[in-house]
């Protein structure tokens, strides 16, 4: 039988959606919240290389990245462009504009889908900067947490595979550690199993530390099974422990349901074991994903079977379409750590992912080593460890293949950086015609050594931050621009008072201050002087307000994000008049925002009105951008009520703390 030939094509999906909507004009100044965070006692007892990787790479912030907080709940049906990967045993749709994400992984023959495939695209504020998705199988790389590409094209196009067909290339800049990457995903003639090569290239002098968690949505109605018989529990309380697998107390955690509470097990593969995981139903069909050894990590993310991990599912999609959980694999045991990736080296490895289907009473049985067994020996029949090997010596030489047809692009930061230092990346090209709008301000700051300024109202733009971008711009002449870029980028390397130096030069001749007095403001909340910071905020809200700019969506939503932090910055001081002041001046669209309904509770229990808040309460609102694992709500509610938080407000992901 002659081998169907593998296709790559253009299409489009419609289904209900949110937009992610615009970046926040404000540089995000302050670490965010991120929950995957561990106590000192902890870290004891650790193997050593986990206890070392914990503590490299940490973030201080996500610049030069923005956060992306400005979307809602209100979803119309949208068309999004997808690519599709088909042969005759699979069909992957993966969308191009969203982080490059496979939104779906059906298997023809039996019409099963083997993803959880999100029948809405609602974001929600899980990524490192804001808004991301659930659902499908997301590339996360930069540090731990979801991506901050999560919302953001790449580039894609094809490229000549192993096998003499065609792949699909998609690849970007990563701008938290200032590097490239790529994700090739081929079907050879006729394969159940669809392959991913992924390669992450530090082309600087200096290593850096690299982060990646290849993130696979399943339905939660499954067994989880990896070949390990320990796991390192996060329960995000802040402590990392070792437990039994399937579990020591009574309850097979391996079951997405069987527990209350959200929580992270991150299975300890033992050394020399094949890697893969797999999520199997209870006729014993599933997907399972396995890959060379590079990639070591296997998990489980279970949302559980509590108030507040049900919560969370219903806001990530549709109520009632049933939930998920999620498999994964990385590069290092836990998602806590960052690898050591050397100067001008790279990682690199192959997964694969497809259909399996292992005897039903073994893979639910009572016996776990029996489970593991069945389902490893199954994946054995279907796909050889020696075959996976094998595919990834194949595809090695294609990485550096030249891409062919050009089927979606991404951002022109690659570009700029190429450009700045002349890397040479074969078979990820960022070429200079990709430099855009944003972009070229550096680059004349690169070609001429000056920054432009632009002279005018409204928002300063993206900043850069990496060293050889500070060290431009220092010795670029001192106009007021170059001097608020300058000291963004000196507060990002921990330098604050050169940057207080920055900003304050800055201030006498800029014809728009409000960005700089923003930016002093919250280096007055970081140092302490509270009653300060909170002067700076409401002239810097008052300058902004009164700047004449053209009164557009780009103007009303400086003015909600600055708004935003100035009532906030005013209630830390107990100046409720003051931040009633700059509500009163928000348009009546950002009020009536659930977020700013949250913000509006705020200050009505500042001014003493509990009724008030309890009546918002009873109105109902939703806030589009509550942060994963936020607990804001609920110690709002304790202030005005003695009665158990109402469910549709219940997000807790831990257990109250005694």
């Amino acid at each position: 039988m002659t081998p169907t030939a593998t296709t790559i094509r253009r299409d489009t999906l419609t289904l209900p959606a949110a937009a992610p909507g615009p970046y926040n004009p404000l540089p995000p100044l302050r670490p965010r919240d991120e929950l995957h965070e561990l106590d000192e006692r902890s870290r004891e007892g650790l193997p050593r290389d986990m206890a070392r990787q914990l503590g490299y790479g940490r973030l201080r912030g996500i610049l030069p990245a923005r956060v992306r907080d400005d979307y809602g709940r209100d979803r119309t049906d949208t068309t999004v462009d997808t690519l599709v990967i088909e042969n005759a045993s699979l069909r992957v749709t993966v969308l191009p504009g969203l982080g490059g994400r496979v939104h779906s992984l059906q298997h023809k023959p039996t019409g099963r889908e083997l993803l959880y495939t999100n029948p809405v695209l609602q974001p929600a504020d899980f990524a490192l900067n804001g808004a991301w998705f659930s659902g499908g199988i997301e590339w996360n790389t930069g540090a731990t947490g979801h991506g901050v590409l999560s919302c953001a094209p790449v580039h894609a196009a094809v490229v000549p595979a192993p096998d003499g067909g065609s792949m699909l290339r998609l690849w970007e800049w990563e701008p938290l550690r200032d590097i490239p990457f790529q994700v090739d995903l081929w079907l050879p003639a006729d394969s159940e199993f669809l392959y991913v090569g992924v390669r992450v290239r530090n082309p600087h002098e200096t290593a850096v530390p690299v982060y990646w968690w290849s993130n696979i949505a399943v339905p939660e109605e499954r067994r989880v099974l990896a070949p390990a018989d320990e796991a390192w529990h996060f329960g995000y309380t802040s402590a990392l422990r070792r437990v039994s697998v399937p579990g020591a107390d009574g309850t097979d955690r391996t079951y997405p349901l069987r527990g209350e509470y959200p929580a992270d097990y991150f299975y300890e593969v033992p050394d020399g074991q094949r890697r893969w995981i797999a999520a199997l139903d209870e006729q014993g069909h599933g997907l399972v994903q396995t890959s060379t050894d590079t990639l070591r990590g296997r998990k489980l993310f279970r949302w559980g079977s509590g108030t507040g991990g049900r919560r969370w599912q219903e806001w990530l999609t549709e109520p009632g379409t049933g939930g998920y959980a999620e498999i994964q694999a990385g590069l290092a045991r836990t998602q806590l750590e960052h690898v050591r990736l050397d100067a001008e080296s790279e990682f690199s490895w192959l997964e694969a992912y497809g259909p399996l289907h292992a005897d039903p009473a073994a893979v639910h049985g009572g016996d776990w080593a029996a489970a593991r067994a069945a389902t490893e020996e199954r994946l054995a029949a279907a796909l050889p460890r020696a075959d996976v090997d094998a595919a990834y010596d194949a595809w090695l030489p294609y990485a550096d293949a030249e891409p062919g047809t050009v089927l979606a692009t991404g951002s022109g930061w690659g570009a700029l950086e190429v450009l700045r230092a002349r890397y040479k990346l074969p078979g990820t090209p960022f070429d200079e015609s990709l430099i855009g709008p944003e972009q070229r301000p550096w680059a004349e700051l690169l070609h001429t050594g000056v920054f432009p300024e632009t002279g005018g109202p409204g928002a300063p733009g993206p900043t850069l931050v990496a060293r050889h971008w500070r060290d431009m711009l220092e010795t670029a002449p001192a106009e007021p621009l170059t001097e608020y870029h300058l000291g963004i980028a000196q507060w990002h390397a921990d330098d604050r008072a050169q940057a207080v130096r920055s900003w304050e030069r800055a201030l006498p001749h800029a014809p728009s201050r409000w960005a700089l007095l923003r930016a002093l403001a919250v280096a007055d909340q970081v140092d302490g002087f509270r009653e300060r910071a909170a002067d700076g905020y409401a002239k810097a809200f008052d300058e902004l307000c009164a700047e004449p700019w053209d009164d557009g969506p780009d103007r009303t939503a400086a003015i909600a994000a600055l708004g935003r932090e100035a009532i906030a910055a005013l209630l830390a001081v107990d100046r409720t008049a003051p931040a009633r002041a700059v509500w009163d001046r928000l348009d009546p669209g950002t009020r009536a925002r659930g977020r700013f309904r949250l913000v509006e509770a705020g200050l009505l229990l500042a001014e003493g009105d509990r009724d008030a808040v309890r009546a918002l309460f009873a109105d109902g609102f939703e806030v589009a951008d509550l942060r994963e694992g936020a607990e804001t709500i609920g110690e709002l509610w304790a202030e005005v009520s003695d009665e158990p938080l109402p469910a549709a407000y219940d997000f807790r992901m831990r257990p109250p703390t005694p």
